[in-house]
């Protein structure tokens, strides 16, 4: 018999220190989202089930195909009988050395079936300039994913959560490449536009497992995560990249508001150090986890006492 899910962590002065749905529920909830704001995780309790092959790899375009990327995309998301075996990230990479665009998909399908069909509006794209997709497992994925990110560069993660819709996320698209076609020469610099889905079908699953903070209601619609990672070479490119990174958010927000696919939910593990992703989970769930932290580290400790991470009263204000 599978044990339930549970975290068994130690908050400040606690011995008895397990929290799942039915005990410590308002820890259990907090823990779910709410960073290193609570005390430290020395176990978790996961729901396990085996995995065999699964069909998965990388297929690369060229950005001439980006009307039918997005619409792919927007389709995928929004699927009434959403397929839980397939993902996808849907990357959009400039290097500065080309001056040049390539889009790169990287798809999963958690069954061994080749080519499913729930994938196909993907892997149908033409002209395609190369594919990896094969039957094989996780962990070799995981390692052809890592080749793509070389340690010893400078990198900078942000992140934002917009409405489904083909026309807006293409035109998000025009004003990274409008911004990055004006850039002086930047050594080493590579640039990527990522849109994530997140359909219905994932977020109403919170609820059934005692909830979490985030958030994300299913009510919303389908949603899509995007983000720009970008990873550089040179220091005195810092302010510069920064800089850029952040114009172009502020414009791709503006026509959000004009067409209405604005959504507050900022991904913590995608933030960046200005970002508010904690703030971004509504009043009610931040005042939740405050309340927490007041009543499992009543000194504080874990806000002033802990360097790093989103704190409880941080960017969120109070």
């Amino acid at each position: 018999m599978r044990p339930s899910p549970e975290f068994e962590s130690c908050p400040c002065g606690w011995t008895d220190r397990q929290a799942n749905a039915k005990t410590r529920a308002d820890l259990w909830f907090a823990l779910k989202g709410g960073s290193n704001n609570f005390g430290i995780v020395t176990r978790f309790d996961l729901k396990a089930f085996p995995q065999g092959k699964i069909w998965a790899g990388t297929v690369f375009n060229p950005i001439t195909t980006l009307p039918d990327q997005v619409q792919a995309f927007v389709q995928f998301n929004n699927a009434t009988s959403f397929d839980t075996n397939a993902a996808l990230i849907n990357n959009y990479a400039y290097t500065s050395q080309l001056r040049a665009w390539t889009v790169t998909n990287i798809l999963v399908y958690t069954n061994p079936e080749v080519n499913p069909r729930v994938l196909r509006p993907f892997t149908d794209i033409q002209p395609q300039l190369g594919s990896t997709m094969r039957l094989t497992n996780l962990s070799d994925v995981t390692r052809e994913q890592v080749q793509n990110a070389p340690n010893g560069l400078r990198q900078l993660f942000i992140t934002r959560t917009y409405g489904n819709d083909p026309h807006f996320l293409a035109r998000v698209f025009h004003i990274a490449n409008q911004t990055l076609q004006s850039f002086p020469s930047t050594p080493g610099l590579v640039y990527a536009l990522v849109y994530q889905p997140l359909p219905s079908a994932i977020t109403s699953h919170a609820a059934a497992s005692g909830g979490n903070p985030l958030g994300l209601d299913p009510a919303d619609g389908p949603q899509v995560l995007a983000m720009q990672t970008i990873q550089w070479s040179n220091a005195a490119s810092d302010d510069l990249i920064n800089s850029a990174a952040r114009k172009i958010w502020q414009q791709a927000d503006e026509l959000a508001v004009q067409v209405g696919l604005v959504r507050e939910w900022v991904y913590l593990n995608y933030a960046a150090e200005d970002q508010d992703p904690l703030g971004s989970y509504g009043k009610k769930n931040l005042g939740k986890l405050r309340e927490a932290s007041r009543k499992y580290d009543p000194t504080g400790l874990f806000q002033t006492g802990v360097p790093g991470g989103f704190k409880l009263w941080g960017k969120g204000g109070g």
